[in-house]
């Protein structure tokens, strides 16, 4: 990090002093230019002011001078002439010299510029000063300029000097009503000086007896080697985003080529088309990486954020920030800023308890809040979480009730995380009493539609008494997304992958009898659980030209349900270059823009969110919420249906999990298992978590299986993940359960029929407290 602030610092210094060459020349000729003068004295003093902060001293001292006399003509109390410039050109190549030996060591050099210094302030105090103009050689490396000034004694230079042309001296003028010299060209000062019997001449004084010049120290290899100024250009933002647009008409064109070729037999015509498609994702990749940004540029705000904060609300917080290198498209990075920000300025004002309230939990003084950032799957997943109070949700269910939000219903059949929830909903707030911080029930809800707005997904993991975590998952880019295409009414659409839960292919006696109706809303059964369904070519009003006999269900999420989502096909995922609405089109709210596919035609991207809300499931009184109400009563406290993961481990046959424990099913290399504490672990989404190998928890002897490839079965708990290693996953059933104690092991709940077959039913809490007891403290399973 320190690296990356040293090189933007040269960069743009670099930049400045190219600049302020110019202004410099341009105010000698017109001295009185206060917006001139003012912007001048501004970019020396924002770099005396950087060079203090990543301490260069040298540097520091160097333009101190220099912004002292710049004061005092900003101010009117001198005035620019002749002298003055060059100095103060003098002190640009000082800074120049500085900076060149910074970028090849790492350090200022040893040179301390005191006569420059000494000069600088003489020229402060209103004296006349006396400059030696140095014109030096166009050959010359920038590292080589001469900066020292009137030098106070003469040797013989132990090497001849680069060939250059000789120096020029300008005295101030003691006529005050004499004007100012203008700016100068190089071979005039020479020819008018000339004339003068004091003048130097080309050929006197010799070589050796040339007055002593202390030449800035020369960085190594300077003239073949490439400085970090000359390595980085800077782009104007429109013109990326106009590559971006020719690249993406690029990729669109590239699709349909691949989808000719497809019909074609000329090898050398396929051949061509493969290396156009390497070439062009090439090229994509690279031009994405011009628009991406590391998410520091966001996260640097927060510590001053977070002191400011926790000194307004007395408070002690720290704040811990990972993978600040973690890039993202640069309008990402616009529209996540300001959710960002509204996230932790809530952590800090009712998320952390104040110092005594925590000593008296038991807690330490001072809070913690985590920002974590990190690539997974595509996309950039965004934590940020605290060890604070976490959210009551006894206390969110009664101000929802209160403010009818939802009904008594609801609030009995809702899990705790979906009570926390309830934080999204408009204005509704935790908060105790207004201030001026938050309190309004305004943020969280526009937070939670910002990040859908760019194809994200917030989750809420709470904790109560021990905090709260806020998950965001977003795409890299919005310009090029993955996406499913699908096919309703003979026309193409195209849903966004980040929506996209799962399929569902029904055919024969099984479609025609899987869809039920509750409430007047179309159902499917998935899993025990009913799935809301709206068929595509209703809402939008087309005729279905579906397959007799088969029911194409798209699983989805939008907000905080999923709904069923039954289109005539699904055809294949492609990734497609998203092209915004017309204006005219613009509040059509099932669509979120449009693409031209691999055949050239027009497709329609699906806004997710836009569709659940016309089909009327999402919302507070949406048929998903009312369908909730109705699964849980339906079930009844009598039901024992569960829906189970059913497993092979070891010689006991069949298993079953319950699904509620069952966070992902992963397939991950043997050869990954580590070891840590005596235990095998494994490195899984930037953490370290530890594995239970099912046959030997429970004793169940080995089973044979010499596959690579460990099944896994991901159980989350909170922030806390550990990995259950069986040696077969068989299936997913739903089961009305009937426990029978065969015989009474540890780790095992029961026995039961499932599936035709006599399973074990696992008792998690048992399997995970054997390799580690500690894993549930707190809360409860």
């Amino acid at each position: 990090m320190e690296d990356e602030i040293i090189k933007e610092f040269l960069i743009e210094s670099y930049e400045n002093l190219d600049l302020l060459d110019q202004e410099l020349l341009a105010l000698e000729t017109d001295p009185h230019n206060q917006e001139r003068l003012a912007s001048i004295f501004r970019t020396v003093h924002t770099l005396k002011g950087t060079s203090g902060f990543l301490g260069l001293s040298i540097l520091e001292s160097v333009t101190h001078v220099g912004e002292s006399l710049l004061s005092r003509l900003r101010d009117g109390e001198l005035e620019l002439n002749g002298p003055r410039t060059s100095l103060l050109l003098r002190l640009l190549d000082a800074v120049r010299a500085i900076l060149a030996n910074v970028e090849a060591t790492g350090s200022e050099g040893n040179e301390t510029y005191g006569p420059l210094v000494e000069k600088l302030r003489m020229a402060a105090d209103g004296m006349e000063v006396e400059v030696e103009v140095e014109v030096v050689a166009p050959s010359a490396p920038k590292s080589a300029v001469a900066v020292e000034i009137a030098p106070m004694s003469r040797r013989t230079p132990t090497t001849a000097p680069e060939p250059s042309l000789p120096p020029i001296v300008t005295r101030a003028p003691k006529d005050t009503d004499q004007p100012p010299p203008s700016t100068m060209s190089a071979e005039k000062p020479v020819q008018k000086l000339a004339q003068k019997p004091d003048a130097r001449r080309d050929t006197d004084p010799p070589p050796s007896a040339a007055p002593d010049r202390s030449v800035a120290p020369k960085a190594p290899a300077a003239d073949t080697a490439m400085g970090v100024s000359e390595t980085t250009v800077r782009v104007d933002v429109g013109l990326l985003d106009t590559l971006m647009n020719l690249v993406g008409e690029l990729v669109l064109a590239r699709n349909q080529i691949l989808q000719h070729a497809q019909s074609q037999d000329d090898h050398a015509f396929v051949s061509t088309t493969q290396r156009l498609n390497l070439i062009t994702t090439e090229l994509q990749e690279g031009v994405m990486k011009t628009r991406m940004q590391p998410i520091a540029s966001v996260w640097n705000k927060f510590p001053r954020v977070v002191r400011d904060l926790a000194m307004t609300c007395s408070k002690e917080i720290v704040i811990h920030m990972e993978g600040k290198e973690t890039e993202l498209d640069r309008t990402i990075i616009a529209a996540i800023k300001d959710p960002l920000t509204h996230v932790i300025r809530n952590s800090v004002d009712h998320g952390i308890e104040s110092p005594e309230k925590r000593e008296a939990l038991g807690k330490p003084r001072v809070g913690n809040i985590w920002a974590r950032a990190y690539h997974e799957g595509g996309q950039v997943n965004i934590e940020i979480s605290d060890d604070g109070g976490g959210i009551d949700p006894r206390k969110v269910a009664d101000k929802a009730l209160r403010r009818g939000i939802i009904t008594k219903q609801q609030a009995e059949s809702m899990s705790d995380n979906e009570l926390a929830a309830l934080v999204f909903r408009p204005g509704f707030s935790t908060a105790q009493e207004v201030s001026a911080i938050s309190g309004r029930g305004v943020g969280m809800d526009v937070v939670k539609t910002n990040i859908e707005k760019i194809g994200g997904a917030v989750e809420l993991y709470n904790r109560p008494g021990k905090g709260l975590t806020l998950r965001i998952k977003i795409p890299l880019t919005l310009a090029i997304i993955p996406a499913l295409v699908i096919a309703t009414g003979g026309e193409q659409f195209a849903i966004p992958q980040v929506n996209l839960l799962e399929l569902v292919r029904l055919e024969g006696e099984q479609a025609r009898h899987a869809v039920e109706h509750i409430h007047g809303t179309p159902v499917y059964r998935l899993r025990g659980n009913l799935l809301a369904l709206t068929y595509l070519n209703d809402e939008l009003g087309v005729k279905g030209q579906g397959e007799d006999g088969v029911l194409n269900i798209v699983v989805l999420q939008a907000d905080d349900c999923t709904f069923g989502l039954v289109v005539d096909a699904v055809n294949d995922t492609e990734e497609i270059v998203v092209k915004p609405l017309g204006r005219e089109l613009s509040d059509l709210d099932v669509y979120a823009g449009t693409t031209i596919m691999g055949d050239g035609h027009v497709a329609l991207i699906l806004d997710v969110m836009g569709l659940a809300r016309r089909a009327g499931i999402a919302g507070a009184n949406g048929a998903a919420d009312l369908l909730q109400s109705s699964d849980a009563a339906a079930k009844g406290p009598d039901n024992d249906q569960q829906a189970l993961l059913l497993v092979r481990s070891g010689e006991s046959g069949q298993l079953a999990i319950p699904l509620s424990a069952v966070a992902r099913l992963e397939e991950l290399p043997r050869d990954a298992i580590e070891r840590a504490s005596g235990l095998d672990v494994m490195q899984y989404r930037g953490a370290i978590m530890p594995l239970v190998h099912v046959s030997h928890a429970l004793g169940l002897g080995s089973y044979d299986n010499d596959d690579d490839l460990l099944q896994i079965v991901v159980y989350s708990h909170g922030e806390r993940r550990i990995g259950i290693v069986v040696d077969q996953i068989l299936d997913i059933a739903s089961e009305i359960v009937s426990f029978e104690n065969v015989a009474h092991r540890h780790g095992i709940l029961g026995a039961a029929v499932v599936s035709g077959k006599v399973t074990d039913i696992v008792d998690m809490r048992a399997l995970i407290e054997t390799i580690d007891p500690t894993f549930f403290d707190g809360v409860a399973a």
